[in-house]
């Protein structure tokens, strides 16, 4: 009975942990919020409406439905939107229904707004491939500003939700299934050349938004496994003079006692220290990542 009131209290003070992140939004951040998702529409009527790039999600559809059906994008958009928004607040939660009703109301508000853009602003002359680029570079960079404060342009977003939660299928797999649906249809419309632009500008605006989000890796992290942890442990800490912890670990088949190193280094000294591991243990085996930020470790 008093684990399930501690499992009940922790759970609890986890949700009220969340609510206080969620609840910090600050006018700052809505006005990141609104720019990015001005950006967003910006980038819809100046790149993918304007060449039939169909790309994903509700503005994909758009494109297809403005071709077989002369659909205005704003008002399709908003339409399944709202469609999406009934359906969060039925099937998910109110919550992320609540976070979701800028970004239903905003976007298909600002795809109509800007829509005046295209007619003024040509890009006659530039390959496709290069406006594609830049299409994708702008589009990671709103929906980075967005995703980072952690709110949500709607949409789609709603449906992979949906997905994640009653077929267990996850959001980046719901996300890539439907863009390939989509995208495949637009080959009978649009011809093959079409979708490769949009699979060409999806990517770049996914590496871009990952970056937004993260940043830059200005530091590596190291694994090391070494039966000469000691020579290891002296260099990074007397030559490179970063702090070193020692993980005291068992070999999963082997049931060997072994020491792991954890360290971090700035990006500038990865080569240096890998190659001087190496030098140090023939036999060593060692895991590297890209660290992005760094908390408590001076």
């Amino acid at each position: 009975m008093k684990l399930l009131k501690k499992k009940q209290q922790y759970k609890d003070d986890i949700d009220s942990i969340i609510a206080e992140i969620n609840n910090k939004n600050t006018p700052e951040e809505y006005c990141f919020f609104i720019f990015g998702m001005f950006i967003l529409a910006l980038v819809f009527n100046l790149f993918y409406a304007r060449y039939n790039i169909v790309t994903i999600g509700s503005s994909g559809l758009s494109i297809l439905a403005k071709h077989y059906f002369t659909f205005d994008p704003s008002i399709f958009i908003f339409i399944i939107s709202v469609i999406l928004l009934i359906l969060s607040f039925f099937l998910l939660d109110l919550k992320l229904t609540l976070r979701s009703v800028m970004g239903t109301i905003l976007y298909p508000f600002f795809i109509k707004s800007t829509a005046i853009f295209a007619d003024y602003i040509t890009f006659d002359g530039t390959s496709l491939f290069i406006i594609m680029i830049f299409g994708g570079i702008l589009t990671g960079f709103a929906t980075g500003l967005i995703m980072k404060r952690g709110f949500t342009t709607g949409g789609f977003n709603i449906l992979y939700q949906i997905f994640n939660k009653y077929f267990k299928i996850s959001i980046g797999k719901s996300s890539f299934i439907i863009s390939g649906i989509i995208i495949t249809i637009s080959i009978f419309a649009f011809g093959f050349t079409s979708a490769i632009y949009a699979v060409i500008s999806l990517y770049i605006a996914t590496v871009v938004t990952d970056k937004v989000i993260l940043g830059i890796s200005k530091n590596k992290a190291f694994y090391i496994v070494t039966d000469k942890y000691y020579q290891v442990k002296e260099f990074i800490t007397n030559n490179l003079h970063h702090e070193v912890t020692v993980i005291d670990a068992k070999g999963g088949y082997s049931n060997d006692r072994k020491k792991i190193l954890f360290c971090v280094v700035p990006t500038r000294e990865y080569y240096l220290l890998k190659e001087v591991i190496n030098e140090i243990d023939n036999d060593v085996f060692f895991l590297i990542t890209d660290t992005y930020e760094v908390i408590g470790i001076k």
